[in-house]
């Protein structure tokens, strides 16, 4: 929850004008600022999208957005499932598969967070974990689904806390999720879209991206500075 009109257009036109070569771009804000963003970014390369969408289409739901009000805004991505959301907001395994399938129904590409907490990791569990989450997504929506969808995996304990996992952590990981999803098609599982998300910093984003399933990011404190946001996207 960052950001004013006043201090978003300078970096939404920094990230507009400084995006170079052949890897994909988008920012998902906050919900009052994607009218600042598609204006800010309409005609360029860089794509923009929401933080979070209602599993509701419509109907007596104060306070939530629907997939077809992002459309609305010409949304392109939104993300589900981030882990501020599962772990703040009560959102369970079953609210984030309805929000993905919610999202597709609208037209828009979601973006399904995956991740396991410190604990989890310490109880050897992360496996475990991240398989339940997707698996609750693919009982849903099925694989073919996901032929229009990205994954991020998000270790709750690597975000916003300045540690991060080493590139063979996260490989690891990485690995197991794609593999999740060749048991149920090998073409979906070789061109899913899998991003890191767990303090990417322009020091380390080289090593990172150079995983073989890794993909790219989902960057969250460093899109806040646009040197460095600009620098991941160049490492990617």
């Amino acid at each position: 929850m960052h950001g004013s009109l006043a201090t978003n257009i300078g970096l939404l036109e920094a990230v507009r004008n400084g995006v170079k070569g052949k890897a994909e771009v988008a920012v998902c804000v906050p919900y009052p600022y994607l009218a600042q963003a598609r204006t800010a970014l309409e005609g360029s390369a860089v794509a923009w999208g929401a933080q979070d969408v209602s599993e509701h289409a419509q109907g007596a739901w104060t306070g939530e957005v629907s997939g077809a009000m992002l459309a609305d805004f010409a949304c392109r991505y939104v993300l589900v499932g981030h882990s501020e959301r599962r772990s703040f907001f009560g959102d369970t395994d079953a609210v984030v598969a309805a929000k993905f399938a919610a999202s597709q129904v609208a037209g828009l590409t979601p973006v399904l967070c995956v991740g396991e907490t410190l604990a989890e990791r310490e109880a050897g569990i992360t496996g475990e974990v991240v398989t339940r989450q997707i698996d609750a997504v693919l009982a849903k929506c099925g694989v073919a689904a996901f032929a229009q969808a990205v994954v991020a995996y998000e270790p709750v304990w690597a975000i916003g806390t300045g540690r991060t996992a080493s590139p063979e952590q996260a490989q690891e990981v990485h690995a197991l999720i794609r593999a999740r999803f060749a048991r149920d098609s090998a073409d979906i599982a070789a061109g899913l879209r899998l991003l890191y998300g767990g303090s990417v910093k322009p020091n380390n984003a080289v090593e990172l991206f150079g995983q073989p399933d890794i993909d790219g990011g989902l960057i969250g404190g460093a899109a806040l500075v646009a040197e460095d946001f600009l620098a991941i996207c160049a490492a990617a």
